[in-house]
């Protein structure tokens, strides 16, 4: 898949990644109620960072991004969740899932854009990787 391709399907992931980390963020429920709310509404309001950074990387390739939810969920891999309560464990494990994901498609997407000598893609690309590190660093502690 092309590396333009890809990085529309990052922003249609992205999309609906974080709509399913609100719901979790609004449905979680268990004794660390808050600390892993908050948690999720960090990891939400940063996708969103990366949604629109990417979409503004696909403009200066000349290159639509998609924009609408149709188009998003015709191309997004990601499942949606449930409107439920969702236990700590499950939640944690839902946002260490969606992350892994998350940064596999952009290590496809950096060496995309590597073999196509886009270096600006490419330093977009390691900056979230990283991102997604630390992320499931985070969670992987928590979750010992």
């Amino acid at each position: 898949m092309s590396k333009n391709k890809l990085m529309n399907q990052y922003v249609a992931d992205l999309a609906v990644m974080n709509v399913k980390f609100h719901n979790l963020h609004w449905n979680v429920v268990g004794e660390r109620f808050e600390p892993v709310h908050v948690y999720a509404e960090k990891l939400y309001d940063d996708l969103f960072a990366k949604y629109d950074e990417v979409a503004e990387r696909l403009k200066m390739l000349g290159v639509y991004p998609l924009a609408s939810l149709k188009s998003y969920l015709e191309t997004t891999a990601v499942e949606e969740l449930e409107n439920r309560d969702y236990q700590i464990p499950e939640t944690m494990a839902i946002l260490k899932a969606s992350l892994e994901s998350l940064r596999k498609l952009a290590v496809d997407i950096r060496t995309a854009a590597d073999e196509e000598g886009d270096f600006v893609t490419v330093a977009m690309m390691e900056d979230h990787v990283g991102a997604y590190d630390k992320e499931l660093w985070f969670i992987a502690s928590a979750l010992k």
